[in-house]
């Protein structure tokens, strides 16, 4: 398939870039950024291909144009503390035509929305710099509205109103660290001067980017247009072996924002950074001083982190659900190589006391699918060579069960989500890719089986692609209970396609593309970037997709992690859930007529459970903190709230280390940093004993592959 369409594209491309582009509009007080004839070529092909082969057909028309329209809006002013309302009322032209812009690689209108967005920025960022010469009086009884998304766009003066109000929001802050004016002043000199220096160092690169992802996602989530660098970024994170502190970082309102961490990178192993925290400040080795990044574009921000092995860096961290009025946290980080070993299938064993007998629960934690036979190593690591090894040194120890913990894990490698769970089955079909020209079943051949015992999946929001196959497979085989909250719903398929092939490669060249072998056309660096394609569509054996709807597992936990924010459900242009026939397979067992009573036992645990409440009560704050809009700009207030805040969590967080049969902490304290706090995790291995003790018919595979009757 991806040779036909390669080559059509080849040709639509090299005709395509005999057309001309429209006259650009200049913005007075922006850079005025312009796109190159290069981008509109992208343009154009990105569209094409996305029109002629992409799994979800979408037809690029007025509709779609609309939806292109508003989502740019928002990747731009999300808040709505930038743009006024007339300019609004003035890009409204644009709403219906992007479509046949797109088509005809014009984006001098895109260009033109953002430009006037750089002037605003400069113009507010330039209008706090005024507000610090003036005095602030912190005993008036105001409030700041922070996010504005709900509210209407504002006029001039409502919004000079709200960056006045801001301004004087970052002064508190500030003052309740250290209540030192000129000082204060001082450090937001430097902050707002950097925004501006910041927002004047944008590229049209910068631009094109934050068009074309918008535009693609309007498509589906999964189908994603990568520039030249951010395509030699995300090859590189694939590789795993970059030397850092191991997080993706994003920008989320201002500040720079860990997306998630490395499983055993180093800033993981510090375990006192969590996704969702933000940096505020970063400092080099141990007596660096630390530069303010508050705005700072999230690529430059890498820049500051990254660094050789061995060195140190310093974050300053504010916790997610804190405001910049708290305290924040410093950790001090060595940089290391991130490289596989430290991402690899791990174990540990728990012991339980239960109706007056001691049992054994191996849990293993699988961060990744992976597999790095292209290293040329004969023992090059898998995570189901790891797996296995793994399930070798449980079986030695006599576990009586074992808990595969796939929280957090994205997906990986399609081919070890299947072998994986060939370690778990005999033989068959572990799940289907539909095509647009037809639907493919991916089986498991191998007859042996690497463990027969009890097991449960321990699933979360984040466990997504490779990890609903699995855990969809091992439900529907029967083969082990699924455990946690509502998966991600990741059930899309994308093939890297290298732009630089399709717009500059003919002939022979075009046919070295196959499916999953992404090869370049010639030397050199990429020069037009990269295209992830969604090409196909996965469906549990039991003929449900994962797509949209993820796995429900068969005991459910509470979700930490906010289901109507996170997941693919979320997503307005996400693929539905859908249904085709079942493949042809033998279940090796029905766990249904024991799953109520296991929920009992569950149930019955967590009321008596002292950190299940607290569990209840950490959601509920958020839940609350999210609908709490408006903070107070009176100092007292706001030190009288901070502090009440600290305290709560404080106590809360040493009844739960007592609950745990840990000491409290005494104020002040740092936490220690090897203690596993992770309650939710025993008790999965505890339901693993309460199922291990319904009986073998339920629990053991024999030799045929099914449960012993």
């Amino acid at each position: 398939m991806l040779k036909r369409f390669y080559t059509v594209l080849v040709l639509g491309a090299a005709l395509a870039c005999n057309a001309s582009p429209a006259k650009p509009i200049k913005v007075d007080g922006s850079t005025n950024l312009q796109p190159t004839e290069q981008q509109g070529t992208v343009c154009r092909t990105v569209a094409q291909i996305i029109s002629s082969s992409n799994y979800k057909r979408v037809p690029l028309n007025d509709s779609l144009s609309a939806v292109i329209f508003d989502r740019y809006l928002k990747s731009l002013d999300e808040t709505h503390i930038y743009f006024t309302a007339n300019d609004i009322a003035n890009f409204s032209k644009y709403k219906l035509t992007l479509d046949d812009d797109i088509k005809a690689g014009n984006l001098n209108n895109i260009f033109y929305i953002f430009n006037v967005f750089q002037k605003r920025q400069i113009d507010h960022y330039n209008f706090q710099l005024a507000q610090l010469n003036k005095t602030f009086d912190f005993t008036q009884n105001d409030s700041f509205i922070a996010d504005r998304e709900k509210l209407p766009w504002g006029t001039e003066a409502e919004l000079d109103n709200y960056w006045a109000k801001r301004t004087k929001y970052d002064m508190l802050n500030l003052n309740l660290a250290k209540s030192d004016i000129a000082k204060n002043k001082e450090t937001l000199t430097k902050r707002y001067q950097n925004l501006l220096s910041q927002v004047n160092k944008l590229s049209n690169d910068d631009v094109f980017q934050i068009f074309m992802t918008e535009f693609t996602g309007a498509i589906d989530p999964h189908t994603a247009y990568l520039n030249p660098s951010n395509a030699a970024q995300f090859n590189i994170e694939m590789s795993r072996s970059l030397e850092g502190i191991g997080a993706t970082l994003t920008t989320k309102n201002e500040y720079i924002t860990i997306q998630s961490l490395v499983p055993g990178g180093p800033a993981d192993k510090t375990h006192l950074v969590n996704a969702g925290d933000r940096i505020i400040g970063v400092a080099q080795g141990a007596d660096g001083e630390f530069v303010d990044i508050i705005g700072w574009r999230t690529d430059n921000a890498i820049k500051l982190i990254r660094g050789a092995k061995g060195t140190t860096v310093k974050l300053k961290l504010l916790p997610q659900g804190k405001t910049g009025a708290d305290k924040p946290n410093i950790v001090d980080i060595v940089r290391e190589k991130i490289v596989l070993q430290d991402q690899l299938v791990k174990k540990e064993t728990r012991t339980y006391n239960s109706n007056g007998k001691t049992y054994k629960v191996g849990i293993i934690n699988v961060p990744a699918f992976y597999n790095d036979a292209r290293s040329g190593e004969t023992n090059y690591h898998s995570t189901t060579r790891d797996m296995k090894l793994v399930l070798d040194s449980l079986k030695r120890e006599n576990v009586d069960g074992i808990v595969v913990d796939l929280r957090e894990n994205g997906g990986g490698s399609l081919a070890e989500a299947i072998s994986l769970t060939g370690l778990f089955i005999k033989t068959g079909p572990v799940v289907q890719v539909r095509e647009p020209n037809g639907i493919e079943v991916d089986t498991d051949d191998d007859p042996s089986i690497a463990y027969t015992g009890p097991m449960a999946v321990l699933v979360d929001r984040f466990s997504a692609s490779a990890s609903e196959i699995f855990s969809g497979a091992i439900q529907d085989y029967g083969r082990g209970l699924i455990i946690g909250t509502q998966t991600y719903g990741k059930g899309s398929v994308q093939s890297p396609i290298d732009l630089d092939r399709v717009i500059t490669s003919f002939g022979d060249r075009v046919a070295n593309v196959v499916r999953g072998n992404r090869t370049r056309a010639g030397n050199g660096e990429n020069t037009y970037g990269q295209l992830n394609l969604t090409i196909a569509k996965f469906y549990r054996i039991s003929g449900g997709s994962t797509q949209h709807r993820g796995v429900i597992p068969d005991i459910q936990f509470p979700s930490v992690i906010p289901l109507d924010k996170y997941g693919e459900d979320t997503e307005p242009s996400a693929m539905p859930y859908d249904v085709i026939p079942r493949s042809d397979y033998v279940k090796v067992g029905d766990l249904t007529p024991i799953i109520p009573q296991l929920t009992k036992m569950h149930e019955q645990r967590m009321n008596s459970n002292p950190n299940y409440k607290y569990l209840l009560q950490d959601i509920a704050d958020y839940k609350k903190s999210e609908e709490e809009k408006s903070v107070p700009l009176n100092e007292q207030q706001l030190k009288k709230q901070r502090d009440a805040d600290e305290q709560k969590t404080f106590e809360r967080d040493n009844l739960r280390r007592v609950a745990l049969g840990l000491p409290a902490l005494k104020k002040g304290a740092p936490k220690p940093k090897k203690e596993d706090l992770d309650f939710l995790k025993f008790e999965a291995g505890q339901i693993v004993i309460d199922y291990m003790n319904m009986g073998d018919k339920y629990t053991r595979v024999n030799n045929m592959g099914t449960f012993k009757q």
